[in-house]
């Protein structure tokens, strides 16, 4: 089986409030495609995060229909498996199934549950891509240890492929030997599993949720070198499509995978991404700007020469900046329109540390999930002084009531 392997699109993505990253989509797209056609892969595997919102609106979900059609045009014998990630609206991605299939394209959104997996009736039908190579279990993101149930997937797996077929495990979660730089600490924790709970019986386990591209278990500088031979059984992370922050100084890439059989070496060829517009902080020497007019005159230089990218600015924390600073660094920024892009989030060096306060850490996905806002108030409530939750729980039933009782009437 040959298949290539990558995740964490973010299609849709708005950095900073203010800039469409649609055109370094596309530019990614190009690679991608042109990579299918060079290689002819049996698959190409998305594991998660297709989508930067769980509702991306009208124009992204054209981009992401088109986008997948002219692929799968390009290389008509190659089958897709898309699973969705945190970042996407399972059911959305599931509602579409039943079209997409009729191009083979597999779209896996919905996790399994304790109540499809109580029933013996071939549940893990649904979540098994066969194709003439072998075989891609294709699990979306799920919360906490669902070792039992991908196990069982697995080995319904097994006790089919009497053929030695590879087979190739998709997975979008953190785990807990990766290497998570450029992930913010300030958005929340990432809650870790390890490599075992994901089971066993695979070749090639195609991870997503990780944005450092990454072979669990082996220094990270082996993605400079461009292909690796691996035992069966290795975990990977492909890594994210574009860079999403200043943190992410690391080249980005996308996986082919070759496997000759189950329980075989596999090789791994990293393809680099060329991105559109690179991240810069400045000034790129590493030392910090003294004063405003030192950070303008440093941003109006790389404008001039660079002429396209993101940047951020790295800042001595003593420095005062004029109230206007903001409108200043977009009044030099105008000629280039939005090709030179501004990160507003300074980089304070000399910033002296906060005392720390312990607060209460989520997980993203745990965020995206709540639907009652006050499961977020009360794991919160110690930081309120005289907050009376009772009270609370009170008016939030009196506004649901009203809003329903609106709902009704309408």
């Amino acid at each position: 089986m040959k298949l290539l392997h990558t995740a964490d699109l973010h299609i849709g993505q708005i950095l900073y409030q203010n800039y469409s990253r649609t055109d370094e989509h596309e530019h990614f797209f190009k690679q991608l495609s042109r990579w299918c056609q060079d290689y002819q892969p049996d698959a190409l595997v998305v594991s998660g995060d297709v989508f930067d919102i769980q509702q991306p609106g009208a124009a992204v979900k054209e981009f992401f229909n088109r986008t997948f059609v002219t692929i799968r045009n390009s290389c008509p014998n190659m089958h897709i498996v898309v699973t969705a990630g945190n970042h996407d609206s399972a059911s959305r991605l599931q509602a579409d199934a039943e079209i997409w299939k009729c191009i083979n394209v597999h779209i896996i959104g919905i996790a399994p549950t304790m109540d499809i997996t109580a029933a013996d009736d071939g549940w893990q039908e649904r979540f098994i891509v066969r194709i003439p190579s072998g075989y891609i279990v294709a699990f979306p993101f799920m919360t906490g240890n669902r070792r039992e149930m991908m196990q069982s997937v697995l080995d319904y797996v097994a006790a089919e492929n009497t053929g030695n077929q590879p087979v190739v495990t998709m997975g979008h979660l953190a785990l807990r030997s990766a290497d998570t730089t450029g992930h913010s600490s300030e958005i929340g924790r990432l809650a870790t599993q390890s490599v075992e709970e994901m089971g066993s019986g695979f070749d090639y386990l195609a991870l997503g949720h990780i944005h450092r591209p990454q072979t669990l278990g082996y220094p990270i500088d082996d993605e400079y070198v461009e292909e690796s031979t691996y035992p069966s059984g290795t975990a990977r992370y492909a890594g994210s499509a574009l860079h999403v922050s200043c943190d992410e100084k690391y080249p980005h890439t996308v996986s082919l995978v070759e496997l000759p059989e189950h329980g075989a070496d596999i090789t791994v060829k990293r393809l680099r991404i060329n991105e559109l517009r690179h991240f810069h902080e400045l000034p790129e020497d590493g030392h910090p700007a003294e004063s405003a007019e030192e950070a303008l005159t440093v941003l109006q230089r790389f404008a001039e020469e660079r002429k396209s990218g993101y940047f951020r600015l790295r800042i001595l924390y003593s420095t005062n900046l004029p109230a206007d600073f903001d409108q200043q660094v977009y009044r030099i920024l105008e000629p280039y329109g939005d090709e030179v892009r501004y990160n507003p989030k300074t980089i304070w060096v000399g910033e002296p540390a906060e005392t720390e306060v312990e607060k209460p850490v989520f997980e993203v996905a745990e965020l995206q999930a709540m639907d009652d806002p006050m499961l977020f108030i009360e794991r919160t409530a110690e930081q309120y002084s005289g907050l009376s939750m009772e009270e609370l729980r009170e008016v939030f039933k009196e506004v649901t009531d009203e809003v329903r009782r609106m709902e009704e009437e309408k």
